[in-house]
């Protein structure tokens, strides 16, 4: 069984460095905050929807792919709402670990595999163009959100060097130039890790502040004629040639729908339910963000201020902050229970890769869901003539959530081309049903997870 991992759904406030996760593994308090939640740039906020309205679309989910898909439906002209449960960036897209990476997190080969050469080759391209479109965006729109360049991906096993060595050769065949191998000395000099035997450095990726880029995405959906209702939950969708998105409040009748909600897209249908949710198990993961440093020690842990991820399956992830901070992620938990002390556990974890941050404690401690497929791969597709749903896009969410967006908006504008590519990767749904999904997801995790105790 393949696993993956995408992006965060929920969080938790950790200030009392207690590291609990709600015992309910329901959603956090509304006035939980990540350390993305304290430095945001959040300055508006949008009325909730009531009563009856009319587009011509209604986009569920307000973060980084149903924003960037309003915001490409206005900029053609569309008369586009966006429903969102909570607020912009509420949910995964404000959440994550901020990094802006190459590719996707299946291989090459194995996509090549699924869909031949030629569509291998247009996928490349597209995730190309999601990675240059969030340094446009950046740019056009004026968002603040401490964007850097600078990447590792970084090998602790030797089969990891085999791997990250072939996944640079493919790259590289496809005329890629940003990323070149690093030895383990090299490596010692980006990030201050005794535990790496090299790594691929890319300097065409970086990392973010991502809540304050989605809101910064959402002012310019806004700024381009999109109307955004916040705490306004999609609670049911009907299908028809006017197909209508029902809410709490009120209800939206739209030409199109395109559902964007990823692991917090309710069972608003049937077909959302069986088609759409089944793709994927949500798995609880988190970060830490310590206390604030001094900066020349900060800077000594991460001299390139570059985002590092490693190769393991229980993957660690980890960057410097403007504010002299480390912020790091990891700490899988598949179940869907409650971890105690887990902020304390990710600051261990931290003190093992990274030993210059030992009698460091840390101030911010969240977490959530992450929406898992399959096969590691982004889903796309169809639920109707009229009805467009876009999730999973495991571990890659920054890149490609853009990219999807726009195909997404030139597919309802009548040019699917590229959408339909997208939608020919495998869409598979997890074994098991709704009460035996997790329990087989959790067993082909615990074989990954052995497997990160071998050589």
């Amino acid at each position: 069984m393949d696993l993956v991992l995408s992006t965060f759904s929920f969080h938790q406030d950790a200030r009392s460095r207690t590291g609990h996760w709600p015992p309910t593994g329901g959603l956090p308090r509304d006035d939980a905050r990540s350390w993305y939640a304290a430095t945001s740039t959040r300055s508006v906020s949008h009325a909730a929807l009531r009563g009856s309205k009319r587009h011509d679309v209604v986009v569920v989910g307000a973060g980084l792919t149903g924003l960037s898909t309003a915001l490409e439906l206005a900029e053609k002209g569309m008369d586009v709402a966006v429903v969102e449960a909570k607020s912009v960036g509420w949910g995964a897209s404000g959440r994550n670990g901020g990094q802006v990476v190459t590719g996707f997190t299946k291989s090459l080969h194995e996509i090549r595999k699924y869909v031949g050469t030629a569509d291998a080759e247009q996928l490349w391209r597209m995730a190309e163009e999601g990675k240059r479109l969030v340094q446009q965006r950046i740019e056009k729109y004026a968002i603040q959100c401490d964007y850097t360049t600078g990447y590792m991906y970084t090998a602790v096993k030797p089969r990891h060097v085999a791997s990250l060595r072939g996944m640079l050769d493919s790259w590289q065949g496809y005329g890629y130039r940003g990323a070149r191998w690093l030895g383990r000395e090299e490596t010692r000099s980006i990030v201050d890790c005794p535990h790496y035997l090299g790594g691929i450095y890319d300097d065409e990726n970086g990392h973010l502040h991502p809540l304050n880029y989605v809101i910064g995405l959402g002012k310019a959906a806004a700024n381009a004629g999109a109307t955004i209702y916040e705490n306004t939950p999609a609670v049911a969708l009907e299908h028809g040639a006017k197909p209508r998105i029902r809410t709490v409040e009120g209800d939206i009748v739209a030409d199109f729908v395109v559902l964007a909600g990823n692991a917090l897209l309710g069972p608003i249908s049937r077909d959302v339910a069986t088609k759409v949710n089944a793709q994927i198990v949500p798995v609880a993961t988190y970060i830490i963000a310590t206390e604030r440093l001094e900066p020349t020690r900060a800077m000594a842990i991460i001299p390139g201020d570059v985002a590092i991820s490693d190769s393991m399956f229980v993957v660690n992830y980890y960057r410097r902050t403007r504010d002299h901070r480390i912020l790091f992620g990891g700490g899988l938990d598949w179940s869907g229970l409650a971890i105690r002390n887990v902020g304390m556990r990710l600051r261990n974890a931290m003190h093992h890769w990274l030993p210059a941050t030992k009698g460091t404690s840390f101030d911010y401690c969240w977490g959530g869901y992450v929406d898992m497929t399959s096969n590691m791969l982004p889903s796309l597709g169809r639920l109707g003539p009229n009805v467009f749903y876009i999730h999973g896009f495991s571990g890659n969410g920054i890149t490609l959530t853009g990219i999807a967006g726009r195909i997404a908006a030139e597919a309802v504008a009548g040019t699917a081309e590229r959408f339909d590519v997208f939608s020919r990767l495998p869409q598979r749904t997890f074994p098991g049903g709704p009460l035996l999904r997790k329990p087989i997801a959790v067993a082909g995790a615990l074989w990954y997870k052995l497997m990160d105790l071998l050589p």
